[in-house]
């Protein structure tokens, strides 16, 4: 993939369905969610800036667990890799949820259980089939996608802003908590939909240039998302209030906010079909990134020898089909005993706590390294990248701690630490059964040229 595909790669999997099932997710706390996707947003440019700079100092395959063992060993490495893969294989899962919000425009309306999850299983294999058939499939699928996921939200955030009633601004904090919890737990749901900005250092391998076109790829495509994001989003807020966008009916957010502008349903339709296009081309990239971690793994002897398997086009066959069948299970737990908008949550959330690990280390990697350079004499954009690493440090702390569902059930308000506890534990065998091969990692070169 050169720079296009690779910024595509990076856009494709930062915008897939979690941007258009936000404003139901975030009802519950009112227009204040803006200050937290703004806070997000940041928080997002910052982590590009991180991974763009440690992917020129090491641009190896797997991003974040590379980072990682490269800096602390296999160790570290390994707790890293598997953590990345849950939250990815979650994230993939909740993609697939909230994809069933805008299939659902259309069919299945009385949200019928059964036919939710076999929709949402629909949108895992599909993308899991185009995989199969190599990266050049994935590279022009994810052009495709991302052009066309871009025409809703363009017009959500050029458009739709003419069509905003201050009054829904009028309540600003419909939470019932504090101003700073509210803000707190909107960001933890905001900041998934930025998860996607270190997919091109993870697929470093498939990337042509890397140590040019990673990081350009990076900062382009989070940049771009995060202007999209913010405009979009306050547009929604402001052409319907936090009560209409807390129901079920109008849980396909984009598509209801595109109806109250034009009228009629016939452009809330367009809006969906748009949607649901967007939400196979990031599952599509997402199951890309599931294969490609523990492919990258198992080339180090830290994960099965099993996952570098490729077919005759070059893709990771198992790396696929078990990613892929990861993220069902975890779609099919999620709707088991929860409905709405809490399904899609807590699979949120559990990716969020998953996906800090390996971006909290990858912080604490750069910190080490930074100021190894500095006693070495290599003090190029020392502070620049120690400020951003630090502040990536506290955002991933301050991402675990406010994963916390809502809900007056104990299951439910920890069910995403619930789930990612489970899933972290299953990795504890393969490490044991694993560690025997393992090799050691190569020392990090310090090349100031590349920093």
């Amino acid at each position: 993939m050169g720079l296009t595909q690779s910024t595509s790669l990076v856009v494709g999997s930062i915008i897939g369905v979690g941007i258009f099932s936000l404003p139901y997710s975030l009802a519950g706390f009112g227009p204040i969610s803006l200050v937290a996707m703004g806070i997000a947003s940041l928080t997002a440019i910052a982590f590009a800036v991180l991974f763009a700079a440690l992917s020129r100092r090491l641009p190896a395959d797997g991003g974040p667990y590379a980072y990682s063992r490269a800096a602390f060993g296999n160790g570290i490495g390994f707790a890293n890799a598997w953590s990345y893969w849950i939250d990815a294989c979650a994230g993939n899962a909740a993609i697939a949820v909230g994809w069933v919000y805008y299939v659902e425009h259309f069919v299945n309306p009385g949200g019928a259980t059964g036919v939710s999850m076999l929709i949402a299983l629909t949108c895992l294999w599909l993308p899991a089939v185009v995989n199969l058939f190599g990266i050049r499939s994935v590279g022009e699928f994810q052009v495709v996608t991302v052009v066309l996921k871009f025409i809703p939200l363009l017009f959500m955030a050029t458009v739709g802003l003419f069509f905003i009633s201050s009054r829904n601004f009028s309540v600003w904090n419909t939470s019932g908590d504090s101003s700073l919890s509210a803000i707190g737990g909107a960001m933890a749901i905001c900041l998934f939909t930025y998860l996607g900005v270190e997919t091109a250092a993870v697929a470093a391998a498939k990337v042509r240039n890397p140590r040019r076109n990673i990081p350009r790829a990076t900062v382009l495509g989070t940049l771009a998302s995060a202007v999209v994001y913010m405009l979009s989003l306050t547009a929604v807020f402001g052409i319907l209030p936090a009560a209409a966008l807390a129901l079920d009916e109008n849980r396909d957010s984009y598509a209801a906010a595109t109806n109250s502008i034009l009228g009629g349903s016939w452009s809330g339709d367009l809006v969906a079909v748009a949607v649901i296009i967007s939400g196979l081309g990031a599952s599509n990239g997402w199951t890309m990134i599931c294969a490609e971690m523990p492919r990258a793994a198992a080339e180090d002897g830290l994960f099965p020898g099993a996952f570098t398997r490729t077919n005759r086009r070059g893709a990771p066959v198992v790396g696929i089909v078990c990613s892929t069948l990861f993220a069902s299970v975890a779609v099919v737990i999620s709707f088991w005993g929860t409905d709405g908008s809490t399904v899609f949550t807590t699979l949120v959330l559990m990716t969020g706590i998953t996906a800090a690990i390996p971006f909290g280390f990858s912080a604490l990697a750069q910190i080490v390294w930074r100021v190894r350079d500095r006693r070495a004499g290599f003090t190029p954009h020392f502070l620049r990248d120690v400020v951003v690493a630090v502040v990536s440090l506290a955002a991933s702390i301050a991402f675990i701690y406010y994963s916390r569902n809502t809900g007056d059930s104990w299951y439910v308000v920890w069910g995403p630490f619930l789930m990612a506890g489970a899933a972290l534990l299953i990795g504890v065998p393969v490490y044991l059964a694993e560690r025997g091969r393992m090799r050691p990692p190569e020392p990090v070169e310090y090349d100031p040229s590349r920093l």
